[in-house]
């Protein structure tokens, strides 16, 4: 989960190891599979329960904490301010498993995600990616429960923080989609998307303007019910951390009257990912991630293409979480993820990012808003490779902040 402003401090690390290393897994992949694997067996380094258990002078041996079990749990609570939320606390965590017994397939997750702050705005997240067997099958679950106020800003990407418009609203989202193997790294996908909006308010413009949300059509509630289907190219092994291989998905959604739906809309949304390593005696990373998303006419307001709209609400650090908005959307992002300690504790990345919305009613793409920033990472599982990630990002017109996640942003 992305804290779109500053944090105060991480709370503490915990990571419990439950799992085999990285190394078990090879010999059972073929020649394309091993390529995408870090030549660095991420087992042998050091995470934060290597560092816990010698703080605690708990004598662990190594052979205890890299013994074979069932799953990896990684949790980062951490507690933050920001003047549009008010102290809040949020706690993160993960698990990480194999289905099969001899790992042939993809490592599965599920992350949760526990947000409460002062301002009455609270959280629940919890997304799942589980990969079948052989890789047979892939599951993918996005199921959210929020509580806003939030802030809103218009359509467009040439919106400025005059045109402020507070909306408070509740939120229930259930997204669910089954894949199957069409070809090795191939799949085809069917589904079911639900967005639910109620008890929707809005302040109105900061300056007085008349919003884009009463222009686009201010409603007290919205649903949006259809059904989506994907075809996905993925040859990632670990989706937590990739350190090599490309991701390609396409999904098109359509909603409609007779599933509940408010309205017969529909979307396309595009996503690729490509992962280099630079070198075979490192883990380092240059990251490359883009994505097009459009969506019809008659898509409700809330549910149009948005900063941080894809599922782990990760694009477009720099900004706030739904800080640009509009029909179409158009994002670029590249990052470069480095070692600093040999033990691979510690880890640290640069990274650059730009994104454009189309403006209302003209739908037409008008600007681009640049994102650029440096975190560092800490090595919360390695078993699972899961680094907690702190960034701090800037973005135009006054927006930065600190961004916090459990795993890779991308």
């Amino acid at each position: 989960m992305k804290l779109n402003t500053p944090i105060i401090a991480i709370l503490s690390l915990f990571a419990v190891n439950s799992y085999s290393q990285t190394d078990s897994i090879r010999s059972t992949l073929n020649k394309s599979q091993v390529s995408v694997i870090s030549k660095t067996d991420s087992a042998k380094q050091r995470d934060a329960i290597d560092i816990v258990n010698h703080i605690l002078n708990k004598n662990t041996s190594a052979s205890d904490h890299a013994s074979s079990r069932r799953l990896n749990f990684s949790v980062v609570p951490s507690p933050g301010y920001t003047l549009s939320t008010g102290f809040v606390f949020d706690v993160t965590g993960n698990v990480a498993f194999y289905t099969g017994a001899n790992h042939k397939e993809n490592l599965s997750a599920i992350q949760s995600d526990l947000a409460y702050d002062t301002k009455a705005q609270k959280l629940f997240y919890n997304r799942g990616e589980i990969w079948f067997p052989d890789n047979q099958y892939r599951l993918v679950a996005d199921v959210r429960w929020a509580k806003f106020p939030t802030e809103t800003y218009g359509l467009g990407t040439q919106t400025t923080t005059a045109q402020t418009d507070e909306i408070n609203f509740n939120y229930a989202r259930v997204y669910t989609t089954l894949y199957k193997t069409l070809a090795t790294d191939f799949y085809a996908g069917i589904g079911y998307n639900l967005d639910y909006h109620y008890n929707i308010s809005s302040a109105g413009n900061l300056d007085k303007s008349i919003s884009d949300f009463d222009k686009y059509g201010l409603t007290n509630a919205s649903t949006s019910s259809g059904i989506n289907l994907d075809l996905l190219y993925d040859d990632r092994r670990n989706g937590i951390n990739p350190l090599g291989g490309q991701y390609a998905s396409i999904t098109y959604r359509q909603n409609m009257t007779f599933l509940g739906s408010g309205s017969n809309w529909h979307s396309v949304l595009v996503d690729l990912r490509k992962y280099l390593r630079l070198s075979d005696h490192s883990n380092n990373v240059l990251a490359f991630w883009a994505m097009g998303w459009f969506s019809s006419a008659s898509t409700p307001y809330l549910d149009l293409p948005q900063t941080a709209g894809d599922m782990y609400t990760n694009s477009g650090r720099g900004y706030a979480e739904g800080r640009f908005r509009g029909r179409d959307m158009l994002y670029l992002e590249t990052e470069y993820r480095f070692g600093i300690t040999r033990n691979g504790l510690l880890g640290g990345v640069v990274f650059a990012n730009g994104q454009t919305f189309t403006n209302y009613p003209a739908n037409t793409f008008n600007g681009i808003a640049p994102g650029t920033g440096a975190g560092i990472r800490v090595k919360m599982n390695k078993h699972s490779d899961t680094n907690v990630c702190l960034d701090y990002g800037v973005g135009i017109h006054g927006s930065h902040g600190f961004f916090v996640n459990l795993g890779e942003v991308f």
